[in-house]
């Protein structure tokens, strides 16, 4: 499986490491290389991660939990496609569009 980051998750890894950057960049680029890495295994185990609760009519959205952030993914035949971080707080149900809707 080949792994794909669209450019609004990487905008959202980028926030995340800055927001964090505010109080330490070292605990800032560690955090995310942490992130990147739990993404990374989703290469020997794709379907690591549940379904989406907000997107149970819409095949092969799933997402993988890292602390307190939502790594939201679409599983396809070949590749699996990075589409969101957020963080757990934000409410994926009252996002319009929602993540996996756009592009």
């Amino acid at each position: 499986m080949k792994i794909e980051w669209t450019e609004p998750a990487i905008a959202d890894l980028d926030a995340i490491r800055d927001y964090i950057a505010r109080d330490s960049e070292h605990y800032a680029v560690q955090f995310t290389g942490r992130i990147i890495e739990a993404v990374e295994k989703l290469e020997n185990f794709p379907e690591r991660g549940r379904k989406v609760p907000e997107s149970l009519e819409t095949e092969g959205i799933r997402e993988l939990l890292f602390q307190s952030y939502r790594i939201v993914y679409r599983l396809g035949a070949e590749r699996i496609q990075i589409i969101t971080v957020l963080h757990g707080s934000r409410d994926l149900g009252q996002m319009t569009p929602k993540p996996w809707e756009i592009g």
